[in-house]
């Protein structure tokens, strides 16, 4: 009887395995992306979410993949990371090589709970067995580091998950770590498979420091993503001869401008036609605009607006539009309604 009762439960586990994946797999692209992009001289750069802390159904959180070199690096976590991700296939556990971020806004660091837990579950949406890599800005003194007090407070505050997770699901103790890479400066920050990330300060206002922007190089590509910045020499200076350039915009109506209290937010970012004469100066092969902040305007008027300033190639980002850094840089708008990008 306890053999018989042995090969119940086995059977029982894996018909349990079969119908989660069974579950699951509807719900997936069809054309799902492996959880290592295949090697390539390219880079492919996924906005995962094009928003801002203003919940929006249709601009996730502030967050973007960048494929590159068979690594996939994530830049950000804005709210809902985990959601684009796995619409790509892409295991938020076992999928992500690394994870930098820009600075320690709530926008920004929203989705990060929730990527780093559901990335040590088991199943295709996670089963990493390694601790995820974090790197994240410090202001250079003796504090801990923002990324330092972030990893120490998520094993805090979810330790009741981490301790039932590893004693009933047997999740490794290593997958539920967080390895922290804290760093001050403009300085490579990570340097592995022949790809280059360099991060570099942004003037985020003087209140919200430190803030960073990263440039990514592979052999002859590269992109470059400003985190949230005012105009800045700083990012022009490194951002320059860059294919792709991601770059953070606000734009509002006169009317709500001339409210106070916007003023001293509208203060922190740049203005479309900020944005347009730093592409002016960069002269990328193409410029992308994501951490889309528009109030009381429309899409339309900040191109319209940004095209004064700026007469080069532009994208206003969307959620999951995709980049690809060949020989030109071609952008490919995701199909909500096939669930994949076009063939």
């Amino acid at each position: 009887m306890a053999g018989n009762d042995g090969t119940t439960t086995r059977r029982c586990i894996l018909a349990g395995i079969a119908a989660l994946l069974a579950v699951l797999s509807p719900d997936c692209d069809t054309a799902r992306a492996e959880d290592k992009p295949p090697i390539s001289k390219d880079i492919v750069v996924t906005l995962l979410g094009t928003g801002a802390p203003m919940p929006s159904p249709t601009r996730f959180g502030p967050a973007t993949l960048v494929q590159v070199g068979g690594l996939n690096l994530l830049f950000d976590a804005g709210r809902g990371v985990t959601v684009r991700l796995f619409q790509l296939g892409l295991s938020s556990g076992k999928g992500i090589d690394a994870v930098f971020l820009t600075h320690y806004h709530s926008d920004h660091v929203a989705g990060l709970p929730d990527l780093w837990m559901t990335g040590y579950i088991f199943g295709p949406f996670g089963s990493r067995a390694k601790a995820m890599r974090l790197w994240g800005p410090s202001d250079g003194t003796t504090a801990p580091s923002g990324v330092a007090k972030i990893a120490k407070g998520l094993a805090e505050a979810f330790s009741d998950d981490v301790l039932i997770r590893q004693a009933d699901e047997q999740i490794p103790a290593a997958a539920t770590q967080i390895e922290v890479h804290d760093f001050h400066g403009d300085r490579v920050v990570f340097d592995e498979a022949g790809v280059r990330v360099t991060a570099f300060a942004v003037d985020h206002g003087d209140l919200i420091k430190p803030s960073v922007g990263y440039r990514i190089d592979y052999g002859a590509r590269s992109v470059t993503i400003s985190g949230d910045t005012k105009f800045d020499e700083n990012l022009i200076r490194h951002a320059t001869g860059t294919d792709l350039l991601i770059h953070e915009v606000f734009a509002m109506s006169e009317q709500l401008a001339k409210l106070p209290q916007l003023r001293p937010v509208a203060a922190h970012h740049t203005s479309p036609e900020e944005a347009g004469m730093v592409f002016s100066r960069v002269k990328p092969k193409l410029a992308a605009y994501s951490h889309i902040v528009l109030l009381g305007t429309e899409v339309r008027e900040l191109l319209s607006r940004t095209q004064s300033t700026y007469q080069g190639p532009l994208e206003a980002g969307e959620d999951l539009m995709r980049f690809t850094i060949g020989d030109r840089v071609v952008a490919t708008r995701w199909q909500p309604e096939l669930r994949k990008y076009p063939d």
